[in-house]
């Protein structure tokens, strides 16, 4: 980094801000249940919550001020709730060391279920997706906009901000009407 990436650098890092336990525990409970309804598990809600906010006050997350705390803290939770499944589902290869005979010699019927979904399973998420498909429609033309740029065409933040002409404070804003549009 030259010394000008330094300049550039230095009012971006002065925004984030120090967190202490004082300032997350106001969060603490809302965070314990929105993890136990993704969980199902309580102690595993309230470990998941501890890491969240071990992670605040040790500095490996820091709060740029962009969205609300709360928000924010959801988000890395979120994070580690994908973490932590993706963990237990224990992605085993079939490549990697494996052979047959682990399995057995008839390998349709050593107990192993199918990675693929289920026809029903097809027709649920198919479902699901043009009911989602018809609420995006739905949304007022500028959230709408927002959605379809950003989610749908996977379009950068800057990107849809360029194209809109607006701030990147205004596509959060817009980002987090429409979700919430959409959630209801």
């Amino acid at each position: 980094m030259n010394s000008l990436d330094t300049l550039h650098a230095a009012p971006a890092l002065a925004t984030f801000q120090a967190l202490g336990w004082a300032d997350l525990a106001p969060h603490r409970g809302f965070l314990v249940s929105y993890a136990r309804r993704r969980l199902q598990d309580p102690a595993l809600a309230e470990d998941l919550v501890h890491d969240v906010f071990e992670a605040v006050v040790t500095g490996r997350a820091s709060f740029g001020g962009r969205s609300a705390l709360r928000s924010w803290l959801v988000g890395i939770l979120k994070h580690k709730i994908v973490d932590l499944v993706r963990q237990r589902s224990g992605h085993d290869s079939l490549d990697a060391g494996s052979s047959d005979e682990e399995f057995g010699s008839d390998f349709g019927h050593a107990g192993l279920e199918c990675p693929q979904p289920r026809p029903d399973e097809v027709a649920e998420q198919r479902q699901r997706l043009a009911q989602t498909m018809k609420r995006i429609a739905a949304l007022p033309p500028t959230l709408k906009r927002v959605v379809e740029l950003r989610l749908l065409h996977d379009q950068s933040s800057a990107e849809v901000c360029n194209t809109l002409h607006i701030s990147e404070q205004n596509l959060f804003v817009r980002l987090h009407r429409a979700r919430k549009a959409l959630m209801c």
